[in-house]
């Protein structure tokens, strides 16, 4: 399968990032390299990351015409040892456009859709921790937990009473297995309002790949490696997410923090940066384009 994917918030996410000839820009979710190629073309160098093996081919092929590119199979949370193995001292731009991609997702085998059969696996690395091994060995109080905070889905403690109940009879192995399980584990309502696994694969996805404990060392790591004026671009695509980089880019542009009577200010702290804007989302004729981008936005950080 050709490795797709529909960037979200295309434009805007380049325009964010203010490129031109004399920066560095780090793509750290390179993809099918839709956004790196139009980071290529106006970038003094682009350092391409993704974890995933098939993006990387991907990557080497579409990214071939560029001198500009290095391209390295890595987890974007790993920036700093990244830029540093490169002998890079800093970076004037990040991208992350987070989240499964359309390739991870429409490729069934990968067993990312809940709208295809196939072996429970979910790993954006291919290696490592995998569905299977979330759903057939995490304990029930556990899996609850999980499918509760990362899905945010209110019947996570009747999901996992089931999973458990049905693996001792057998493991659970593919998607639609765990698909009717979830199903069986909501009252009859429930199910018409949108697709009923869509929270609690998220949840195993977010498990699976660490992704929110990634993106919170990714934001920290890239504040360190940002040269002065340099831009943190991020796409988020559900609340768990956006609420950590809104969180975090408020905590940065946070000035004084000393109480309203002090007369002068005691704690010395200032302003690390600013928003170029609130937040963005996607057009409705985007929209009718590409349904996926629905919960997408897109937030910004300027370093001082």
């Amino acid at each position: 399968m050709e490795f797709v994917h529909k960037s979200v918030l295309f434009d805007e996410a380049i325009a964010a990032l203010e490129i031109d000839n004399t920066k560095i820009i780090a793509d750290g979710t390179a993809g099918g390299g839709g956004h790196s190629r139009e980071i290529a073309k106006a970038a003094k160098r682009l350092i391409a990351i993704d974890r995933d093996p098939d993006a990387i081919k991907v990557l080497g092929e579409r990214l071939s015409e560029f001198d500009n590119v290095t391209i390295v199979q890595d987890n974007f949370s790993n920036i700093r040892e990244i830029l540093s193995s490169l002998g890079i001292q800093g970076i004037d731009g990040l991208l992350l456009d987070l989240g499964v991609s359309s390739f991870q997702l429409d490729n069934g085998e990968r067993g990312f859709s809940f709208h295809q059969d196939a072996p429970l696996d979910m790993r954006m690395s291919k290696t490592g921790l995998s569905a299977f091994d979330v759903v057939n060995e995490y304990g029930e109080a556990q899996l609850a937990e999980i499918i509760r905070k990362y899905g945010e889905e209110k019947f996570s403690r009747s999901i996992a009473k089931n999973i458990v109940a049905a693996r001792a009879e057998k493991p659970i192995e593919t998607t639609f297995e765990l698909v009717d399980i979830i199903k069986k584990s909501m009252p009859a309502k429930e199910l018409k309002k949108g697709h009923p696994a869509r929270k609690t694969f998220q949840a195993i996805r977010i498990e699976v790949n660490g992704e929110l404990d990634s993106l919170k060392r990714a934001l920290d790591d890239a504040f360190y490696c940002l040269n002065p004026g340099g831009i943190i671009a991020v796409i988020t695509f559900h609340s768990l997410e956006d609420r950590i980089v809104k969180e975090k880019f408020a905590e940065w542009i946070k000035g004084c923090t000393c109480p309203k009577e002090f007369p002068v200010c005691v704690c010395g702290n200032k302003p690390k940066g600013e928003l170029p804007f609130k937040s963005k989302a996607p057009t409705e004729r985007e929209l009718e384009d590409n349904p996926r981008a629905r919960s997408s936005r897109l937030r910004a950080f300027r370093k001082f």
